[in-house]
């Protein structure tokens, strides 16, 4: 009888040593948790940092665009009424169609370098 309440004695001491280990891998779990997901949302801060820096630089660049378009345009009237032979650029395609780049509704692949400051 003695033999029995010993072993219960330390299956109880056995279940308690467990359950402790287990509520601090949770804590451990939950900090980690809380540590990844600021990362994540300071991750996703600088991507609308920069989508938004993004898009102000592609409107500039149409706008850029638009003016050498119309300056060619008056250099091209300009030469044929003068008849003086004039070197007009070309506007180069990739100023008419900048990177198409993946919008929000697409997927983001990232990997957990990115998360290593």
């Amino acid at each position: 009888m003695l033999s029995n309440r010993e072993s219960a004695r330390r299956s109880r001491m056995r279940k308690q040593q467990r359950l402790d280990d287990l509520m601090n891998l949770a804590a451990q779990l939950k900090h980690q948790n809380s540590q990844i997901d600021a990362q994540i949302n300071l991750a996703t801060q600088q991507y609308i940092t920069v989508e938004s820096e993004n898009a102000i630089l592609r409107a500039q660049l149409q706008e850029l665009a638009e003016r050498l378009h119309s300056v060619n345009s008056v250099l091209r009237m300009v030469e044929e009424v003068s008849g003086m032979a004039m070197d007009i650029p070309e506007i180069p395609i990739p100023l008419l169609k900048p990177w198409q780049l993946p919008s929000t509704s697409q997927p983001i692949m990232a990997n957990a370098e990115i998360f290593q400051f």
